[in-house]
């Protein structure tokens, strides 16, 4: 069952939902530079995340699913958020240049079906990075926190996840290695610069980009029989004198 909308909103407004964003939008913006005049999707509850992409961006649009719920987004200006089913999202073939999943997949009824449906909506040469709890770390047992629920994956896991919807992964990255405390997050700074130094494996979330697979129909050759139809009066060579089938006269 997924997290409500208003649960994930209350969690970012936190300190330790503050430092989750600050920690994954900065990956993002490492991973895709700040996106300038790109369409933008924001897939499962990702719009804390897409504040930086925003004002460089052509369009900049966020798909709820419809068992989360759905917010007003952004809290200024022409709202950009909509309600989806997670295996028909309302947007054309081929649209999007980046899509940013997160508290997408872990709580999915169906991943690949999710997943195909973003591999249908993005870009030929377009980019997608999924955000989920790493298996391994601290977050995925933290219940209080929306990390907490539903399935983690480790990095291999998500690779086949992705292969499996015809999406390859070029890249992954780690972030948020300040355990999941609240009277800690105030250091999350100094704990993601230690971790992934010291301790790498320990990162609460695993960040994943992949690249949509496109494949190019080749004519094959083959041999192919053709019967060869004798006519019924074939004529003679020139060299060779016609034979009389009349029969002789009796000696």
């Amino acid at each position: 069952m997924r997290r409500d909308v208003l649960e994930l909103r209350q969690f970012y407004a936190t300190p330790l939902g503050r430092a989750a964003r600050e920690m994954v939008s900065r990956k993002v913006l490492e991973t895709w530079d700040d996106a300038r005049d790109l369409d933008v999707l924001g897939l499962g509850y990702a719009t804390p995340f897409l504040g930086s992409i925003r004002p460089a961006a052509r369009r900049v649009v966020a798909a709820m699913p419809a068992k989360q719920g759905v917010e007003l987004w952004p809290a200024e200006g022409a709202n950009l958020a909509c309600l989806s089913a997670e295996d028909a999202l309302p947007f054309q073939n081929a649209f999007f240049d980046r899509i940013l999943a997160v508290h997408a997949l872990e709580e999915s009824p169906d991943p690949i079906a999710l997943l195909r449906e973003v591999w249908r909506v993005l870009s030929p040469t377009g980019r997608v990075v999924v955000v989920t709890a790493a298996r391994n770390g601290l977050w995925a047992n933290a219940e209080r926190t929306p990390f907490g629920h539903g399935r983690p994956y480790t990095r291999s896991q998500l690779a086949d996840l992705l292969r499996e919807a015809e999406l390859e992964p070029t890249g992954w990255t780690r972030a948020l290695y300040v355990p999941p405390v609240a009277w800690m997050a105030g250091w999350a700074e100094g704990f993601e610069q230690a971790g992934s130094r010291l301790w790498p494996g320990f990162a609460g979330l695993v960040l994943t980009e992949a690249v949509k697979e496109t494949f190019a129909v080749k004519a094959r050759t083959a041999r192919v029989r053709v019967p060869a139809v004798r006519p019924g009066l074939a004529p003679l060579p020139a060299n060779r004198a016609p034979v009389s089938r009349a029969q002789e006269p009796p000696k």
